[in-house]
């Protein structure tokens, strides 16, 4: 389904079907998200990659670059983006790289110990990751653009017993679901496939 999606692109550009869009696609670690996101844009220029962690690993930047060359396009990244709200405004493709690293990124800001994070930050820490990434995407569709917001299911690892990750995975679960609900579309990756579930 994703290899369908990367041929339909340029079509569904101009026929305006993917302005507005939003897609989430959720999944294991090392399961295919980003490469299918970069696939899913190949052939559009003025994508703007948004990396909300540290670092963009090798491998990214090398099949970035590369689908860039193939495509004769010219994409932008932007690292360690602390609130990619300011970023939504100059382009109309965005690839949101990633949930998890925005959400872990939060929680350090927020709680003051992460090994402790009582009732009310663990809220807070939600409600700051839910509305920005919900405005990020109310600024796409009046841009009449698209985004794609890479996530990881927390679920699908083995069950933490750090403190911390316990805190993680709760909070990424609730803030996955409310995206997902929010979102025109959701993917599954598994193993370098992609499933359709929304």
């Amino acid at each position: 389904m994703h290899r369908e999606n990367a041929r339909l692109l340029p079509d569904m550009e101009r026929s305006g079907k993917i302005m507005g869009n939003i897609t989430l696609i959720t999944g294991g670690a090392g399961s295919g998200k980003t490469r299918w996101a970069i696939s899913y844009f190949k052939t559009c220029d003025n994508v703007l990659f948004l990396n909300t962690g540290s670092r963009i690993s090798e491998d990214t930047l090398h099949r970035m670059k590369y689908s860039n060359e193939q495509n004769n396009v010219e994409w932008v990244v932007e690292s360690e983006v602390e609130n990619p709200v300011d970023y939504i405004k100059d382009h109309k493709f965005f690839i949101f790289d990633s949930l998890g690293s925005y959400t872990s990124a939060v929680m350090r800001k927020v709680a003051k110990d992460v090994e402790n994070i009582t009732r009310e930050e663990h809220d807070e820490i939600r409600k700051i990751v839910v509305d920005n990434v919900i405005e990020c995407m109310r600024k796409v569709e009046e841009l009449n653009g698209a985004m794609v917001i890479i996530s990881i299911e927390p679920g699908f690892s083995v069950c933490p017993k750090d403190p911390e990750q316990i805190a993680f995975r709760e909070i990424m679960g609730a803030v996955n679901q409310r995206i997902a609900n929010t979102a025109q579309e959701v993917y599954l990756s598994a193993s370098g496939i992609q499933f359709r579930i929304k």
